[in-house]
């Protein structure tokens, strides 16, 4: 008789899960860095978790440069992450205040927004018009 466990086994199935949802997460910026520390480095760059360098787009973070406050550059951590919750398929959430106030001020995401328990929920295609204008800042992470 084997004690080897099914691949139907509840525990077996979510070690699975937390294994594969690693994975996906190792291209996801371990370090973030504030913009402001971005503008100063000649390669605007930062490691993920898998361990790879993660660059930065210099014509992007000059944009962001010239769309937003200075005391905003100095509080914002890039790259904005959008975390993804399977309870809720059709919306990412942001859990960053300076990252909501940085999309607010470059008229993004409406200022009549406010987070709701640490959570502002965005539903995905405006997630991705977003990423699409500002390459390589924002980052979707599996929960």
């Amino acid at each position: 008789m084997s004690l080897q466990p099914s691949a139907g086994d509840e525990p077996t199935l979510m070690r699975w899960m937390r294994l594969e949802i690693g994975r996906i997460n190792d291209g996801v910026v371990a370090e973030r860095k504030r913009l402001s520390h971005l503008l100063r480095e000649e390669h605007p760059s930062s490691v993920t978790k898998g361990g790879s360098e993660y660059n930065f787009d210099r014509g992007t973070l000059l944009g962001l440069e010239q769309g937003l406050p200075r005391e905003l550059q100095g509080r914002l951590r890039l790259p904005i992450l959008f975390y993804f919750d399977s309870t809720v398929p059709d919306s990412f959430f942001l859990a960053d205040e300076a990252a909501l106030q940085a999309l607010q001020h470059l008229e993004e995401i409406s200022p009549l927004r406010r987070m709701q328990g640490g959570r502002l929920w965005i539903a995905k295609p405006i997630v991705y018009a977003i990423m699409n204008r500002y390459p390589t800042a924002m980052q979707v992470m599996l929960g």
